[in-house]
């Protein structure tokens, strides 16, 4: 007896999906056999049974003839009705000889010894019946009347007798039986080899189909665990192929997101330990009395808390932004006015920088948006722009409408950046080994911040190359709804 383990080990086996692939095609096929088997057999035996009716049919039309000719020669069927033997003889000499034929009303005579045995005919001559003119049973069986069909024997177009017969309904007689057996015999041996070929050709596909699962079983283990470098070999052009490509895809997405996480992480550590040792070092100096404490140094110190205080707001931001609990309070608010306001107010600093402002808004751009998360994209853009942008400089701003969206352009002058950088622009921490990467620029979170701002407000922000020789970014907003709030 087996123990409970053991019992619910098999259970298990028994569910697993090589076993149901198995059972199924197994059992789908075994249906169809069993079908086409009894389908088979059974037309078979109606198709045999009506061709040796029409057979029979066929052979009874020159023993009409003759029975006309001798009714012809006699005038009346005493010649038949009182001679059996003639009966008989006519029928061996029309229908052919059968070992089945009866000599003298007794049984069937043996072969002679030493002599071979001839082949065996198809019989009817049991089921003949000979009937007058009227109905009336001349020769034959009188309990096969009942079930006899007719044929008229005719003289001059008078019908002068029947020759009647016993059709085959269901039951072949002597070797029509024996052909059906041996034809039933056949059919079965063929049905139990397909039988086995379905079983094997069940367990082939079964298992083929369970060895590939496997593979991607396999394989998602190895990614829980935490190897993302695992992959699956891609075999073939089918759905099997598509999702050991998609998996590998998977795998590769897991394993750079690993990796920029890790960098990720170091990038914050280092833009964290910059204005900490700053800070460490300078107030290290207050207090070995190497600087005085003056309201220069306050400043420098004021300067690097405030450097690592925007870091962390920016990185706090973008944390919200990720979990999507950032707040915001949409309201239907016009663009161009937005943007106005936030050149007006740096005004002084865009001279400081000597930067040029070409300014061409259109008067209708509404957008429903929240003006204080879209004003802080503007002044990361600007920011950005102030950062990178050599002195003397030029800034072009155009807002227009495309369709239903409001564009804005925001391009400015040299230095550019690499095509490689231009999709990257948008990444946290993100810094471009040129010259927009200079000692002056922040910490790479201002554009990180803004993309997500404008994500949020379903539309889109990209960069490209600017007509005059710097960065261009294109802003796509919604346009606000008559009925915006």
């Amino acid at each position: 007896m087996k123990t409970p383990t053991t019992a619910g080990g098999w259970r298990r086996h028994l569910h697993t999906l090589g076993v149901k692939l198995f059972l199924a095609i197994a059992g789908a096929n075994i249906v169809l056999v069993v079908a086409a088997y009894q389908i088979y057999s059974a037309s078979f035996d109606r198709g045999l049974v009506e061709y040796l009716n029409k057979a029979d049919e066929a052979r009874l039309t020159p023993l009409i003839q003759r029975l006309a000719d001798g009714y012809r020669e006699h005038g009346d069927w005493t010649w038949l009705s009182e001679d059996r033997q003639r009966w008989q003889g006519m029928l061996r000499e029309v229908l052919g000889n059968s070992r089945f034929l009866r000599q003298g009303g007794g049984e069937a005579r043996p072969p002679e010894p030493g002599r071979a045995e001839p082949p065996p005919a198809l019989t009817i001559d049991p089921r003949m019946l000979l009937l007058d003119a009227g109905g009336g049973l001349l020769i034959g069986p009188p309990e096969k009347l009942e079930h006899a069909q007719r044929k008229p024997v005719e003289i001059g177009g008078r019908v002068v007798g029947y020759l009647a017969y016993v059709p085959r309904l269901a039951m072949l007689e002597s070797l029509e039986q024996l052909f059906q057996e041996q034809q039933a015999r056949r059919f079965l041996a063929i049905a139990i080899g397909m039988l086995a070929a379905v079983l094997i050709n069940a367990a082939l596909i079964a298992h083929w189909l369970s060895r590939r699962l496997g593979a991607l079983r396999h394989g998602a283990n190895r990614l829980t665990a935490g190897d993302y470098g695992t992959r699956i070999a891609v075999v073939g052009h089918d759905e099997f192929a598509e999702l050991a490509t998609d998996f590998n895809n998977l795998a590769r997405a897991l394993e750079s997101a690993r990796q920029s996480r890790q960098q990720w992480i170091a990038d914050i550590a280092h833009e964290l330990r910059t204005p900490l040792t700053t800070l460490r070092a300078e107030v290290e100096a207050l207090e070995d009395g190497i600087r005085p404490l003056t309201q220069a140094g306050v400043a420098s110190l004021a300067q690097e808390i405030g450097r690592l205080t925007r870091l962390v707001d920016d990185l706090h931001l973008l944390s919200l932004a990720d979990l999507g609990a950032l707040s915001y309070r949409f309201a239907r608010l016009d663009l161009d006015r937005l943007v106005g306001d936030c050149l007006d107010a740096s005004r002084q600093t865009l001279a400081e920088h000597a930067l040029t402002v070409d300014l061409h808004l259109s008067a209708k751009t509404a957008v429903r948006g929240d003006a204080i998360r879209l004003r802080q994209v503007l002044d990361n853009l600007l920011q950005n722009t102030l950062r990178y942008t050599d002195a003397p400089g030029r800034l072009r701003i155009e807002l227009d409408c495309d369709g239903e969206r409001a564009c804005l352009h925001w391009e400015d002058s040299a230095p550019g950046v690499a095509d490689a950088h231009l999709a990257s622009l948008t990444e946290r921490l993100y810094r471009v080994d040129e010259s927009r990467a200079r000692a002056s620029g922040g910490a790479g979170l201002g554009l990180a911040i803004a993309k997500a701002i404008v994500d949020a407000h379903g539309g889109r922000l990209s960069a490209s190359h600017s007509q005059l020789g710097g960065l261009a970014w294109r802003i796509e907003l919604p346009l606000a709804t008559e009925d915006a709030a």
